[in-house]
């Protein structure tokens, strides 16, 4: 078929038309509108307090209203390194963690896999080991320090009941054994956390996968490791980095049931910070100690991400 003239001239006039112009769209403000109430709590709350800790490390800080504060640059952070009580708040922080996470792992764990049975009472058992991590930490923390008192019913249990002693230990004037009482809490409070992250990780664990492993011959401890492990990796990866933050961070107990004592031998990190920052009224020296305690906790998480994904990889 041949175009004549007139019809080529037409569909090049045609072609030539500008588009009509696109509208342009309004921005949608609602995604902002939801976001903005978050991010502004996030900055007044934790942004803004974090640089404000940072810059009140690098000086001799002066809380008086008008008062200039000195420059130090990091004398502060040289202090906190040369002082044997903050590496001495340090290793209580570290044992605290190291003596109570893999115990709140292990029992939540084994707790998630005895409730996920669906017996009638499995909800008034849930709600009985969850019921510590509602109270609150000053209620459990009294309670603690009142049962390993000298004349308290951990001494009249294993003086009495299970006489492993006689009776008469003095669980919060010693460093080791008030540590012990201090991990005791925090395993205590913390197992019905671990337990609910694990049962919510079990529930989603296909029964299918279990049911071929047990036909193919697999044992209970077989299953357990090649089916459910691998299947609650990534809750178990949240557990433990969560509950070695909360190591690092014990603070309310230690400061109720010891204050640090005897003699700061049972002191952590933030009590010798609040300490120095609230007591000495320090808090140049104070915020340094916190930034420190940032960046170790920091590497500690960074470690254990890097440890878990290569063990992800080596089961994927």
């Amino acid at each position: 078929m041949t175009l004549t003239a007139g019809s080529r001239g037409a569909a090049t006039a045609a072609s030539r038309e500008p588009f009509p112009p696109r509208r342009r769209r309004k921005p949608n403000l609602t995604p902002w509108l939801f976001i903005a109430p978050g991010a502004i709590l996030f900055g007044l709350f934790i942004l803004y307090p974090i640089v404000q800790a940072l810059q009140m490390s690098l000086y001799d800080w002066n809380i008086l209203r008008g008062a200039a504060s000195e420059f130090v640059g990091l004398d502060n952070y040289t202090r906190a390194v040369q002082d044997d009580r903050f590496w001495l708040s340090l290793s209580n922080s570290g044992i605290y963690m190291l003596f109570t996470v893999p115990p709140q792992i292990i029992l939540g764990l084994a707790v998630a896999m005895l409730l996920r049975s669906k017996a009638p009472a499995q909800p008034l058992f849930r709600v009985l080991f969850y019921l510590p991590v509602v109270t609150s930490w000053v209620v459990v923390s009294l309670l603690f320090k009142y049962l390993f008192a000298d004349q308290g019913l951990v001494n009249w249990a294993l003086g009495d009941i299970v006489p492993l002693t006689d009776g008469s230990t003095s669980w919060l004037s010693g460093r080791w054994t008030a540590l012990v009482a201090i991990c005791a809490l925090g395993v205590w409070k913390g197992v019905g956390w671990s337990m609910m992250i694990f049962l919510a990780a079990l529930q989603g664990v296909p029964q299918s996968l279990e049911e071929a492993a047990a036909l193919d011959g697999a044992n209970w401890w077989q299953r357990f490791r090649a089916v459910t492990i691998p299947a609650i990796w990534p809750a178990m990866l949240f557990v433990v980095v969560m509950l070695v933050i909360g190591g690092f961070n014990v603070f309310t107990s230690v400061l109720l049931m010891t204050a640090g004592g005897p003699g700061g031998q049972t002191e952590v990190v933030l009590t010798f910070m609040y300490q120095q920052a609230f007591s000495n009224l320090d808090f140049g020296y104070g915020a340094a100690i916190a930034v420190l305690l940032t960046i170790v906790v920091f590497i500690f998480s960074v470690v254990q991400l890097r440890v878990f994904r290569d063990r992800s990889d080596e089961e994927a």
